[in-house]
Formats: structure tokens, C-alpha cells, sequence
């Protein structure tokens, strides 16, 4: 399991709670002021996961205003990039005369080197929040800076990526061993270095390998999101990215792979997850099939006992299948 650190109001005197999570917020992020209309009996849960020098917070908190003053920066700057993902609740950002205002599945960031005042809706508001030192960007700080305040989506894009990697990794902490921490606290960098090249259109300043990594992970994740469309096939892809079939190819060499292994993995693991599902119970395996892209069912069959030593339904009645890697 990752290592992670939780904070819980609730394991606080009512009393203690707001000043306990304003030491929270300055050792996560960087020192700060905080103000709130509820500080007298504050409510908020964080749990900080630690990716090596990356950092990522998941959390919900009452209303709240978060000021970093030139002040507070004098006397400690970790020299961080902040970004946060907003998925539920809003708030508006202030650095000097400059504002912004961000809501639901909108990413947000800031440097801990500049004065700031993030003011958050009257309602709770739910987020996870990203580390990330400036050093460990691979691009040139002149370059990475022209993003920060600028509005990036969640919703679709890098800022998708981002959104889609932060997300799964706060919320299947347990699935990963201390040896990913560094592992995928690299690939978050990565994906935060793509996302401020391309929104400060400085993407000929990415380090190769940078560029490498970010194109795999948007390229797999087009591939997971056209799972169920059976003419799924390296020239879409291709095409869907501006890159050529045998650019494609080589991405998966690289990993030791296959378009179509990568594809093939992909459509089992979903349909070994939805075959292990109560609620599915009731659903015809070829139904299953069909729905992750496979073209009749002799096919699905072989597939899925080639990969598990399992027929589909002897899995679904109970075989013990062991083998969840499918490549």
C-alpha cells in the first residue's frame, strides 16, 4: 500500500479542529492564513498520499479562505506547483489583480512563490490536491509558469488525463505497493508537464521522454474509452492522434507490447469485472461480449480461457480464476 497520512476533524476537540487543519494545510501545500465561517467547530478529512516527491491530497472541508502572503512566502517557500481538482463545490482565486473562478471537474493551480487568496463556495467543497516541486517538471520554468491561473478543463484533454490519473490512484490507493510510489509519482509529473506545455503552447519545449510518456497514456486512454466499438483498430487510433500506425507500433514496443494485446487486455479485464458483478448477474455472457467490443461469442470464449484457464461461464459460476493479468 501506498504510504498515507489522514487527518480526521473528527478525532479533535471541536475546539482544536480548525487551528490542527490549518497546521495541515501549511505542511501539505505551504504556510498560510486560513479564515472560515465554521471555525468553531470545523469539519474536514484528508488523506495525504505520497508518490515519492509528489504529493496527492484527496479531501473534503467546510467552507474556507486560504491566504499566502508575500509575508508567509519570506518566511518558507517549498518551491511547489499546486494544482487541485475540484469535484465538488466551487471557488475563486485572487493572485494580485487577476481572478478566477472554478467549479466542478475545473483544475485550478498556483505557485507557492506568489501571493494568493482562494476563497471556496459556502457549501462543503471536495477536492484532491497535487504537489508538485518545479524542479521535477520537464520543462523550463519560464515555460511551466505561463499556465499556472490559466483555465484548464478536467473534463477533456491533458487536464483529462490528469483528472482520470489523480482520481484513480486516490481512490485505489490499496491497489499499489511503496515500490509504484516513485513509479507513478514520475507519471503524474509527466502528465502536469504535458498539461502546462500545452496550455502555455510550449509543447516543443517537453523533454522527449516526456513527450513519449504523455502520448502512451492519451493513447491507451482513447483505447479504454472505445472499448465497445469492435472496429477498434491501430489505424483510428492512429489517426485519432495525429500520429502515424508505425509510431503507434513502436509506443507499444517500448512497454513490451502489442496494439492489439493492449486492446485484447483491456476488453478481458472488462469483461472479467463485469462477469464478477452481482448486479450483473442476470446479463447473458455474449451480451457481456458484445458490449466490450468482442464480435461473437466463440471468439470472447476462447479469448477470455486463453487468458484466465477459464471458460466465462464456469468463472461466473465460481472457477477460481487466478490469473487477472491478461498482458
Amino acid at each position: 500500500m501506498l504510504s498515507e497520512t489522514i487527518f480526521r476533524s473528527d478525532d479533535l476537540p471541536a475546539s482544536e479542529r480548525f487551528d490542527a487543519w490549518e497546521a495541515v494545510m501549511s505542511r501539505t501545500n505551504s504556510p498560510m492564513h486560513l479564515t472560515s465561517d465554521h471555525a468553531a467547530d470545523y469539519q474536514a478529512h484528508l488523506r495525504l498520499i505520497t508518490l515519492g516527491e509528489v504529493t496527492l491530497w484527496p479531501a473534503t472541508y467546510q467552507q474556507l479562505v486560504f491566504l499566502r502572503t508575500p509575508r508567509l512566502i519570506r518566511q518558507s517557500d517549498p518551491e511547489h506547483c499546486h494544482l487541485s481538482l475540484v469535484l465538488r463545490g466551487d471557488a475563486v482565486v485572487t493572485w494580485g489583480k487577476a481572478e478566477a473562478e472554478y467549479g466542478t471537474y475545473d483544475i485550478f493551480t498556483n505557485d507557492t512563490s506568489v501571493p494568493y487568496e482562494i476563497a471556496t463556495g459556502a457549501g462543503p467543497i471536495t477536492s484532491i490536491g497535487i504537489e508538485v516541486p518545479k524542479a521535477r517538471l520537464g520543462l523550463p520554468w519560464d515555460k511551466a509558469r505561463q499556465a499556472i491561473g490559466r483555465p484548464i478543463s478536467g473534463r477533456e484533454g491533458i487536464g483529462a488525463l490528469v483528472a482520470q490519473f489523480a482520481t484513480q490512484v486516490s481512490s485505489d490507493s490499496g491497489a499499489y505497493g511503496p515500490a509504484d510510489a516513485h513509479r507513478l509519482g514520475g507519471v503524474l509529473c509527466d502528465l502536469v508537464t504535458a498539461m502546462f506545455a500545452h496550455v502555455a503552447e510550449a509543447d516543443a519545449a517537453l523533454q522527449p521522454e516526456t513527450r513519449h510518456r504523455t502520448l502512451l497514456l492519451a493513447v491507451q486512454a482513447f483505447i479504454r474509452e472505445h472499448l465497445n466499438d469492435p472496429d477498434l483498430n491501430p489505424g483510428c487510433i492512429a489517426a485519432a492522434h495525429y500520429i502515424s500506425r508505425s509510431h503507434l507500433h513502436r509506443l507499444f514496443r517500448t512497454e513490451g507490447t502489442t496494439v492489439a494485446a493492449f486492446i485484447r487486455a483491456q476488453r478481458l479485464r472488462s469483461a472479467l469485472r463485469d462477469l464478477g458483478d452481482p448486479a450483473l448477474a442476470a446479463t447473458p455472457v455474449h451480451v457481456i461480449a458484445v458490449r466490450w467490443g468482442f464480435r461473437d461469442h466463440a471468439t470472447f470464449t476462447r479469448a477470455f480461457r486463453a487468458a484466465y484457464g477459464a471458460a466465462p461461464t464456469d468463472y461466473r459460476h465460481g472457477a477460481d480464476v487466478s490469473a487477472l493479468d491478461a498482458g
